[in-house]
């Protein structure tokens, strides 16, 4: 297996690292069920694991809505949309829309960034940003995670709760070891060329590793994206799934560089977990390797 994510990214826009603009104050209008799948409640329910392989049910904005509206976060939608020449407002078109969440404080937020023509991780497309920032007067986030679909919900669900219970969204309480240790503990393996950055499901089906980051999962300022920036190696957390080597990702997890460890072990606690999950749409790729029994 590769040590690092492989490099598919589309070009992105700098400033997404900031806190967005909210164009609309309603909330989103319906859940944003699989469109393949529309009676996703009428499916059999089954207890699967591993949960690295159990996809996100079609419900990966649903779940983690979820999680944040019980936290108390505010919900909003952003309109992204097309005005002509001497157009009313009223009359512009709208074309794209996503959600906003935001903390109480206004020190944390995460956006459902998939109908937003997102950048992507591995080919596939970020789904959802979370950022976060130490001062809330600045626009700007000190850093930002970014998931794709197929990341199970139940584990950006559980970084948002480790996010919201911090105090500082910043600081630096644990090392690296702690990530590490958050997965050996589930049985996962540390690589033996990188003991001390990287580890393994023992099936080799998913990954996490500390390395280099590619330019768009940045920290702060965009002005981060310079030719002096891009001199250094910038380290992060990065965490995939892919069925051998070279084949095509199922999900991929990117954390840049000021991503608080602990934050990053919370992420790592959750997605080794053995604990099974609830799901009604098995992936196609993975439902011969996926362990279940019926929830009823």
């Amino acid at each position: 297996m590769t040590g690092a994510l492989r490099q598919g990214m589309s070009t992105y826009d700098t400033q997404s690292s900031t806190l967005p603009r909210v164009q609309g104050g309603a909330l989103y209008p319906e859940p944003l069920l699989d469109p393949s799948n529309p009676n996703q409640g009428a499916l059999p329910a089954y207890w699967v694991g591993p949960r690295h392989l159990a996809g996100d049910d079609g419900r990966l904005y649903d779940v983690v809505a979820d999680t944040l509206a019980g936290l108390g976060w505010t919900s909003l939608m952003i309109g992204r949309g097309r005005q002509e020449p001497n157009e009313a407002p009223e009359d512009r078109q709208v074309l794209r829309s996503t959600v906003l969440h935001i903390s109480p404080d206004t020190l944390r937020w995460a956006q459902w960034v998939l109908p937003d023509e997102p950048f992507h991780l591995g080919d596939l497309p970020v789904a959802w940003q979370v950022s976060a920032r130490s001062d809330a007067s600045s626009p700007l986030a000190d850093w930002s995670a970014y998931f794709t679909r197929d990341v199970p919900g139940e584990v950006v669900g559980d970084f948002l709760l480790a996010l919201d219970a911090c105090g500082q969204p910043g600081a630096m309480s644990a090392g690296p070891e702690a990530v590490l240790d958050a997965v050996t503990a589930h049985g996962w393996l540390r690589d033996a060329d990188q003991p001390h950055a990287a580890a393994m499901h023992p099936t080799f089906t998913s990954r996490l590793g500390l390395g280099e980051v590619p330019p768009p999962i940045q920290d702060s300022d965009p002005r981060a994206l310079t030719a002096e920036a891009k001199s250094s190696a910038v380290m992060g957390w990065q965490a995939w799934a892919e069925l051998g080597v070279g084949a095509s990702y199922l999900w991929a997890a990117s954390f840049s560089a000021r991503v608080p460890h602990s934050l990053v072990a919370a992420f790592a606690s959750s997605l080794s977990s053995t604990a099974p999950v609830l799901r009604r749409v098995l992936p196609e790729s993975t439902r011969d390797r996926l362990l279940r029994a019926p929830a009823s």
